[in-house]
């Protein structure tokens, strides 16, 4: 008997057909993709902030065409009802029963608009999901479909009548990402493309949810040597001895660094993980998980300190290619 698996591309083949499909859409913003591949693989979520109109949800609709993967969109706003997110039971009279009418977060790729307008009991209507991929509805579970992957967005500009996310849920997302504005190259090539129609409508998909499951699978499996193991941990607990943070990275914070780096690597085309790629995914990683000591500029001065972090941190210098 054939093995299906065999019959499909080797993992980087694959992941760079995703990259080239999706390019017909999104011009440029290629480092954002490369991070959204990476928090896929890595079964994690992603928080994007940025103004509007910087083509994120162009950006997450063209990864969910291209896995063939099922999307759903909720516009968060003050009086949205957790109901609205998870669904709720209703009596149906023609059945003389209770009828569970599914909410938007029953899909595979779910993009949260704004999620910072809703109020905090809404925002937590989606803690369970994103953190156990299921959700409970009057005291009965449901499982979410596999693969589910949340990619949250908030204005960082417009602030009024925002409730700001809590540390418990952006401890949630495993990244937090700024697809930043285009260049003139870039911005000459959106209007030459979108100038003619939307190439969206005719984005086809170029790969399954099976074989996504193949390339988390090949990503748990790319080689971490011990000694950026132990790089790894040096860079989250230097944040738990820094003065002005008040809450260093979480042993939750290390887990999501050590699955995101294997993740990570074997999106750049590697089997294995070089001291790099800890540097490109530290900030996005872990200074949202930070507690600063001031609360003033704390989201910045957060980066700022991990870049220092980064510096002072001894690089171990090995071939990674290798066992020890």
């Amino acid at each position: 008997m054939t093995d299906i698996r065999s019959s499909r591309p080797p993992a980087a083949s694959l992941i760079q057909t995703i990259k080239q499909n999706i390019a017909q859409v999104i011009v440029g913003r290629g480092d954002t993709l490369d991070l959204l591949l990476t928090a896929l693989l890595a079964d994690g979520h992603v928080l994007l902030e940025d103004v509007p109109g910087t083509g994120k949800t162009m950006l997450a609709k063209a990864l969910s065409k291209s896995l063939a993967l099922v999307f759903s969109r909720i516009q968060f706003t003050p009086d949205l009802l957790p109901s609205d997110v998870t669904g709720l039971n209703y009596f149906d009279q023609k059945e003389s029963r209770f009828v569970l009418r599914k909410g938007p977060v029953f899909t595979q790729i779910l993009l949260a608009d704004e999620i910072n307008r809703a109020t905090p009991r809404t925002q937590s209507s989606l803690l369970e999901a994103m953190e156990e991929r299921q959700v409970t509805i009057d005291g009965d579970t449901y499982v979410l479909e596999q693969p589910f992957f949340v990619i949250a967005t908030q204005n960082p500009v417009e602030t009024a009548g925002t409730y700001p996310l809590p540390e418990a849920q952006l401890d949630r997302f495993l990244m937090e990402v700024s697809m930043g504005y285009p260049d003139k190259t870039e911005e000459l090539a959106i209007l030459e493309r979108f100038g003619a129609g939307n190439p969206l409508a005719g984005l086809s998909p170029v790969c399954d949810p099976e074989d996504l499951a193949v390339l988390r699978q090949a990503a748990a499996g790319v080689y971490l040597h011990p000694a950026l193991k132990s790089y790894l941990v040096d860079i989250v607990h230097a944040t738990r001895n820094e003065p002005q943070i008040l809450n260093g990275v979480s042993p939750r914070g290390s887990l999501a660094f050590f699955r995101a780096v294997r993740a990570f690597a074997l999106v750049r085309g590697r089997d294995y993980v070089v001291p790099e790629d800890m540097k490109t995914l530290a900030v996005p990683i872990l200074a949202h998980r930070l507690t600063m000591a001031r609360g003033y500029g704390s989201r910045s001065l957060g980066r700022d300190i991990l870049e220092q972090i980064l510096m002072t941190v001894p690089v171990p210098t090995e071939d990674w290619r290798q066992m020890p």
